[in-house]
């Protein structure tokens, strides 16, 4: 059993565009939901910022089943990430790595906490991917001038 449920999300009104990521933690009954925004952003960024602050929030080193339904995120975490580092953050195609600075911070907040991760399909009624996908609507709809 793990100690958190993690389910994240982002989300983008045009991309780029103003976005949003969310977070829904479970550990056993208790729930907490976090959310927030960026004025000009891409879905890409949004879904990366959610996995990190959804790890920021965590207190102390958690065993972790972490869902998204973003399979750069995913494919990103599980496979690329090693090479990218090995390469100097260059792709197998000597580019540098895009988003590089939030998958750093990604890397740093992966490093405290045992991380099982999932990828579950969005839009199909996952209860937690379906919460997650709200909140960081609601990260969009809370921006100033929104």
């Amino acid at each position: 059993m793990s100690d958190v449920e993690m389910f994240t999300d982002g989300a983008c009104r045009g991309n780029p565009g103003p976005g949003g990521w969310g977070v829904l933690l479970r550990a056993g009954r208790r729930e907490r939901e976090l959310f927030g925004g960026e004025p000009d952003t891409t879905n890409n960024r949004m879904e990366l910022t959610a996995a990190i602050e959804g790890l920021r929030a965590l207190r102390r080193s958690c065993k972790v089943e972490l869902y998204t339904d973003s399979r750069y995120v995913m494919q990103g975490i599980t496979e690329w990430l090693e090479g990218w580092k090995a390469r100097g953050w260059k792709t197998s195609g000597r580019k540098p790595v895009k988003n590089r600075d939030l998958w750093q911070l990604l890397d740093e907040e992966c490093q405290r906490h045992e991380i099982s991760w999932h990828w579950v399909r969005g839009h199909t009624g996952h209860e937690g991917n379906e919460r997650a996908d709200a909140l960081a609507n609601l990260g969009i709809d809370k921006l100033p001038g929104k």
